[in-house]
Order: structure tokens, then C-alpha cells, then sequence
């Protein structure tokens, strides 16, 4: 039977997506991203009691008051295992996106944090600070996870006129989880010494939102149509997410991705490293994923309290001033989600870069003459600010967007094990050897990051191409040349014949 032409305008469609995407988009962010940023920002409140927690369990155990320095060490795992858990998670979540499917993966996903939650809450009860220990590592997992298959779900059910935009759900639900955690981690909420481990365990309600709302949603037609061969699911798929009007245009871009590949199955981490189709997709991913972590936004965060003493705001009231940071990530990241797929990823991201590269040597100088002037500490804070504001713009929420694009089907999943691995590797490394930065070049700190932001800016602006509007096979032969360089032109040609035999059969 032979099949209609579709029709086409002169440009991508500029549609609002279905509600059925948008809401998918809920459903996966509640119980994927949120998750990280809800337990980053909840252990931050209950500090001194779970200081007490520990000394109280100690004594009671041992009859002897436990020693400072073991008191700092303890309280270090604790919040530490949390990164080594990510680092678990983003080792297997790949692994699990391809076994179980990115629906799948997600929803067993949820089983963890829910043990964690237990866990957690128990363990003040139980007088067991060993189960608090266990529980952030289960929730590191799980959180390792969500930021590997969430954005690896969002990518691959995205019109790629709309892929931008809804990629950018895994920053805004991350962005939304650290200002949720700020707030209900205020004292008058959970974050009193009662109901501390309340606070704690209470990971488990995004989690069980997402059991209750996640399999009303299709697989990604993406994995069923390539992975698993199953066209009759990635058909009905497809008209879930765009309707009986506009899927077609959806299956023809996923049957040239499937024809491309050849059947190809999923690669294994190791195997993108020799891949020379890859090579500069994986440095990209790679230099992105460093720049992101090491550009500096630890280092704002750390002076914040003290920049914010310094503008004369109480101790007592810093808290809700920092609720103002956590506002200004979310608005952002929401920002960024409308004009992405408008003004390209390349403009925001290196963009975004710049401005901190900025407001790195404004806040340098500001810093230095603190004390000089009474108005000084209020330039420091609006560049703290400032640099909130840039980094949401551009590397807080392209990077891993650009990492869903840069990669066909066989190579995304363990793409992502690669840039969630060095991710967790950067975020714990500048967690131990920060405080040492700090304590050895103060505000001069900020002359280190601004030399990174300015160096991943100018590598971006050489190595990546803006992949706005693009399908992931037109992206991959805009990386053709700098893998192959002269040897190109011959695999185009026989890409190109290859096409032409599928379209004669």
C-alpha cells in the first residue's frame, strides 16, 4: 500500500507541547531530579542536630563523650557517601535504562528511595546512626540514577523542535527540588530539632508520587522502535505523546535513526573511548560535564553566608535571604527552558560562561575591599546573585541537554554512565579539596574559576555546533569532520547510498 506524502511547512512546527508530554515531563522529574536537588539541599538544615544525634548515641553506647575529631569525621561520611552513592547509581543507571527500559529503570528506582526514607527515619528511634549512613548511600544511588535516565527519557520522546524545552524539565524539577528542600527544611517546618528525621525520610512522597503517576505514561518510542524492534508499542506510543495528526513525522525521523544504526545494540561505556565516530562527542561531554562542576557555583555558595553577614542581614534571617538563591536557580532554569529552543543552546551556554567568567573578577575585587566601604558587601551580593542567575542560564541546564543530542541511540545510555561518572567524580572532589582552595587563596579563589569558565567558552565555541532544530543524525554528521576529518566525504557517499537502496526496497 503505497503511503501518502506527508506535508510539511516551510520550517519545524512551533507548537506547544501535547499534555501528554508535558505531564510525562512531570512524572519523571518528580521522582528523578527532584530527588537530587530535594536531598542536597535537606541535609543542610539539620546539621547541629544530627551533631547532637551522634554525640548522644555515642555516649549512650560507649558511656564516654565521642572526641571532636571523630565527631567532624563521622558527620564528613555522612555527608559525603551521598556522592559516592551518585557515582553507584550513574554507573548502573544505563545498564538499567537498557535492560529495563528508561520507564522501567525509573520506576524500580523508586524502590530505593523508598528503603533510604525508612532507613533515615528510623534511625533516630533506633538510636543507630549507622542506618543514617546506609540510607544517604541509598539515596545517593538513587538520585545517581534519576539524573542518568531522566534526561535520557526526556531527550528521546521530544519533538526536536520541542527538545530543548522539555530537556530542560531535569533543571527545572532539580532547581525546584533544592528551593523545596530550603523551605521545608526551614525551623518552623522540619527543620526543628523534633522533626529532623521527618525532614529526612520524607524523600520517600516524591518518590511514591512518581509510582502512582509515571505508568500512565508511555516508553520512550525511541527505545521500543530501536532497542526492542517492537514498532506496534512505538506506534501507539508516538500517538500518545503527538496525536493520530503528527506522529508520522516522529516515526520517520526514528526509522532513519533505526536504518542508520543498522541494528547496532547499545554500546558499553568502554567502548565510546575506542569509537572513533564519538571522539569529540564524548571530550565535549566530558569538558562540559568538569566545567559545570569546577566553574565556581560551590565556591558562591560559600561565601554567600558570609557576604550576606557582611550586608548587615542577621544570622537568624540568612536562611530565608538563601531561600532567594534557591528562587533564583528555579527562575532560571524555567527561563532557559522558554528561550532554548528560540535562541539556541550554543548563545546560552557560552553566554553563560562569559557572565560568570564576569561577575567572577567583579566579585574578586569586591571581596578584596569588603570592608572599605559600606556599599561594597551589597555589589558582592547582587554578584552572588549575578552568578546564580548565569549559571542557570547556561551550563546549569544545557549540559545536560547537549548530552542527549550529541549521541545516537546505541551510544546515549552509556553516554550518560561517562557524564553522570565524572559528574559525581568532580562534585566529590571539589567537596574535599575546596575548603583547602578557600583557606589558601580566599577570594582569590574566583580568579581559578574564572579562568575555567573562560576556557570552556572558548572550547565550546570551537568544537560544538548549535543543535537547535536538528535531528540526532543531522547533529552526528556535524561531527563527522573533526572524527574522520578527509575520510568524511567517503562515508557520506556511502551513507547516502545506503539511503537510496532503503528508499528503492
Amino acid at each position: 500500500m503505497e503511503q501518502q506524502p506527508l506535508l510539511r511547512g516551510p520550517g519545524p512546527r512551533r507548537e506547544l507541547p501535547s499534555w501528554t508530554l508535558f505531564l510525562s515531563v512531570c512524572a519523571v522529574g518528580i521522582g528523578g531530579t527532584f530527588q537530587y536537588g530535594y536531598n542536597v539541599s535537606i541535609i543542610n538544615a539539620p546539621t547541629q542536630h544530627i551533631h547532637s544525634f551522634l554525640n548522644e548515641t555515642w555516649t549512650h553506647r560507649y558511656q564516654k563523650k565521642l572526641n571532636l575529631d571523630l565527631l567532624t569525621f563521622l558527620w564528613s561520611v555522612i555527608a559525603s557517601i551521598f556522592s559516592l552513592g551518585g557515582l553507584c547509581g550513574a554507573l548502573v543507571g544505563g545498564s538499567m535504562a537498557i535492560r529495563l527500559g528508561r520507564k522501567g529503570a525509573l520506576l524500580m528506582n523508586n524502590i530505593i528511595a523508598i528503603l533510604a526514607s525508612i532507613l533515615m527515619g528510623i534511625s533516630f528511634p533506633a538510636g543507630m546512626f549507622e542506618l543514617l549512613i546506609i540510607g544517604r548511600f541509598l539515596i545517593g544511588i538513587n538520585s545517581g540514577i534519576g539524573l542518568c535516565v531522566q534526561p535520557l527519557y526526556l531527550g528521546e520522546v521530544a519533538p526536536k523542535h520541542l527538545r530543548g524545552g522539555m530537556a530542560m524539565g531535569s533543571s527545572i524539577f532539580l532547581t525546584g527540588g533544592i528551593l523545596t528542600g530550603q523551605i521545608i527544611g526551614l525551623r518552623e517546618l522540619l527543620g526543628g530539632e523534633t522533626y529532623w528525621p521527618l525532614l529526612l525520610s520524607s524523600s520517600c512522597f516524591p518518590a511514591f508520587a512518581q509510582l502512582a503517576f509515571l505508568p500512565w505514561f508511555p516508553e520512550s518510542p525511541r527505545y521500543l522502535l530501536i532497542d526492542r524492534g517492537d514498532e506496534l508499542s512505538c506506534v501507539k506510543a508516538l500517538k500518545r505523546f503527538h496525536g493520530s495528526l503528527h506522529y508520522q513525522i516522529e516515526m520517520e525521523d526514528i526509522q532513519r535513526e533505526c536504518f542508520a544504526l543498522s541494528g547496532e545494540k547499545a554500546k558499553k561505556p568502554w567502548q565510546l573511548f575506542t569509537d572513533r565516530g564519538v571522539r569529540w562527542q564524548l571530550i565535549t561531554v566530558i569538558v562540559m560535564t568538569m566545567g559545570q562542576q569546577l566553574s565556581g557555583i560551590n565556591a558562591i555558595y560559600f561565601y554567600a553566608t558570609y557576604i550576606f553577614k557582611q550586608a548587615g542581614i542577621s544570622t537568624e534571617k540568612i536562611p530565608y535571604v538563601t531561600l532567594g538563591t534557591g528562587a533564583c536557580e528555579c527562575i532560571t532554569a524555567l527561563t532557559c527552558g522558554l528561550l532554548i529552543d528560540h535562541v539556541g543552546r550554543r548563545f546560552l551556554i557560552i553566554g553563560g560562561y562569559l557572565l560568570m567568567t564576569l561577575w567572577s573578577i567583579v566579585l574578586t575585587f569586591s571581596l578584596t575591599y569588603q570592608e572599605l566601604h559600606s556599599w561594597v558587601p551589597y555589589v558582592s551580593m547582587t554578584c552572588i546573585f549575578a552568578f546564580i542567575l548565569s549559571f542557570g542560564l547556561g551550563p546549569g541546564g544545557i549540559t545536560n541537554t547537549l548530552t542527549a543530542e550529541l549521541f545516537i541511540q546505541s551510544s546515549r545510555p552509556a553516554a550518560y554512565m561517562i557524564g553522570g561518572t565524572i559528574s559525581w567524580i568532580s562534585f566529590f572532589t571539589i567537596g574535599m579539596l575546596f575548603p583547602f582552595i578557600v583557606n589558601g587563596l580566599k577570594q582569590y579563589c574566583f580568579l581559578v574559576f574564572l579562568v575555567e569558565c573562560a576556557l570552556v567558552a572558548a572550547f565550546i565555541f570551537v568544537v560544538i555546533p548549535e543543535t537547535k532544530n536538528k535531528s540526532f543524525l543531522e547533529i552526528k554528521k556535524e561531527f563527522q569532520q573533526l572524527n574522520f576529518g578527509r575520510n568524511v566525504k567517503e562515508k557520506e557517499t556511502e551513507l547516502y547510498e545506503r539511503r537510496q537502496l532503503h528508499d528503492e526496497l
